[in-house]
């Protein structure tokens, strides 16, 4: 009997899409370079270049909670095949849901951590640890993101 063992893809040929330059590459200096497996298919940048080809460096995983909470741009949930759908970016980034519940909860969570750190930019002398509501939320935001 034989069988197939799913092999990881070298560190030159594992490859990531940006919405303006398509592929891109992580650049061989950086430290991610050799790894070849991440838990989220989401990396965020420093820097990008272009040589014999475009590639990034000062990258980091990112998992979908922190990238719907703290990602630029406006959250905005659809009904897509059944499938309640979260997109970013003007829908160049999109997340499935596990119900329609989760997703309006995400989506309200994020409003209020806008909301939230609009509030801090105008008083800025705030401490979101001690007033109640913000606490609540960057309590929820911190439960949300380690036990996921």
């Amino acid at each position: 009997s034989t069988g197939v063992v799913k092999m990881q893809p070298k560190a030159e040929e594992l490859k990531f899409v940006t919405k303006n330059d398509g592929y891109v590459h992580i650049h061989p200096s950086s430290v991610n370079y050799q790894t070849r497996h991440f838990e989220s298919p989401y990396l965020v940048y420093h820097e990008k270049i272009k040589t014999s080809r475009v590639f990034i460096r000062d990258c980091s995983m990112v998992s979908v909670y922190p990238l719907v909470l703290l990602g630029g741009g406006q959250v905005h949930m659809q009904l897509q095949k059944g499938e309640f759908v979260i997109s970013l970016d003007d829908g160049w980034i999109k997340f499935v849901a596990a119900s329609h519940q989760v997703a309006e909860l995400v989506k309200e969570l994020r409003c209020e951590l806008d909301q939230l750190l609009q509030d801090k930019i105008k008083n800025p002398s705030m401490d979101l640890c001690v007033c109640p509501r913000g606490s609540r939320i960057i309590g929820m935001i911190v439960k949300l993101v380690t036990t996921q």
